[in-house]
């Protein structure tokens, strides 16, 4: 994104805000059903546009905030109407940029119930690092939302988002001047590859499921889409300053009793941690995924927290 485009990027997220605008991102499914109700094939408000994804005619908004759209590259002319490219969610007092609903590009920058969950058990854990961090990262960052906690409430740390999508850094740096959090830095990487020196908090909210199409934004890889939590999971705890803190949130294919990727972090916590916590803060989240490839002996996902400290 260039900077004329992030300027009036800037420009549109502030004329929400002075609007009073205010949308909680729903899962896909509810926003499938919501927008297939009868009445809402169109949209007559802010939230239909900016919450909703719905098409729109141009006399709905005002011509500043249309033109705004033009020079910041997110209105789009479609068979049934304007339609906004982005969504704008509202985490607490922050607003959130990210992709339009439906998100099916691989480069999607993805926000939801998982992004609320992972923000509240993150803010819990807080009260675990004393002072706080003087160098955290949040790697897979999207759009910002879990390192702008970290920034907010650390303004003397040094807090890096990371993330392999450019398209996820354009709208995590608008997101990050929206705050504002001018702690917090951006960079390109691929989980640790391109991040140099270790940390005092590393957190991560990645993708987790079994995506046939390996869509960069919601595929977790092998192991049952546990794959690239695992990998983050030992990765951070190798980049960690002692005393320093992991918090993972990520969902879980169980297909019984036992907790398989849980297991296979048990010897790594085990060697390299002196005090562990491991819930699950949801036991039975995203069921449609069950009917999907790959899930054909899975009995439910969970949402799990892990919280480690370095030894």
């Amino acid at each position: 994104m260039n900077p004329s485009n992030a300027n009036a990027l800037l420009a549109l997220g502030n004329a929400l805000r002075q609007a009073g605008y205010h949308f909680m991102t729903v899962t896909p499914s509810t926003h499938r059903r919501i927008n297939n109700r009868p009445g809402n094939e169109r949209t007559h408000d802010l939230r239909g546009v900016f919450g909703w994804s719905r098409p729109f005619d141009a006399d709905l908004l005002p011509a500043s905030v249309l033109n705004l759209m033009r020079e910041a590259g997110v209105l789009a002319q479609t068979d049934d109407g304007l339609r906004s490219t982005v969504r704008a969610s509202t985490l607490d007092d922050m607003l959130v940029f990210h992709s339009a609903w439906p998100t099916h590009d691989d480069d999607a920058v993805f926000f939801g119930p998982d992004t609320y969950r992972f923000v509240h058990a993150m803010r819990r854990g807080f009260a675990f690092v004393g002072a706080g961090p003087v160098r955290a990262v949040d790697i897979g960052c999207g759009g910002g939302a879990g390192a702008l906690t970290i920034a907010r409430k650390f303004p003397h740390a040094e807090v890096i988002g990371a993330d392999i999508n450019p398209k996820a850094l354009d709208l995590a740096l608008v997101n990050a001047r929206l705050a504002p959090a001018p702690n917090l830095g951006l960079r390109q990487s691929d989980l640790f590859d391109g991040l140099e020196g270790d940390f005092d908090l590393v957190v991560s909210n990645p993708p987790f499921v079994v995506d046939p199409d390996a869509r960069r934004y919601r595929h977790g890889g092998g192991e049952r889409g546990a794959e690239l939590s695992r990998r983050i999971a030992e990765q951070g705890l190798a980049r960690l300053r002692p005393g320093g803190s992991l918090m993972l949130y990520t969902g879980v294919a169980l297909c019984g009793a036992r907790d398989h990727f849980l297991d296979s972090l048990r010897p790594t916590l085990a060697a390299q941690c002196d005090t562990w916590t491991y819930e699950e803060l949801d036991p039975d989240i995203f069921g449609g995924q069950l009917g999907e490839p790959g899930y054909e002996d899975v009995e439910r996902i969970a949402a799990v927290w892990l919280h480690a400290v370095k030894r």
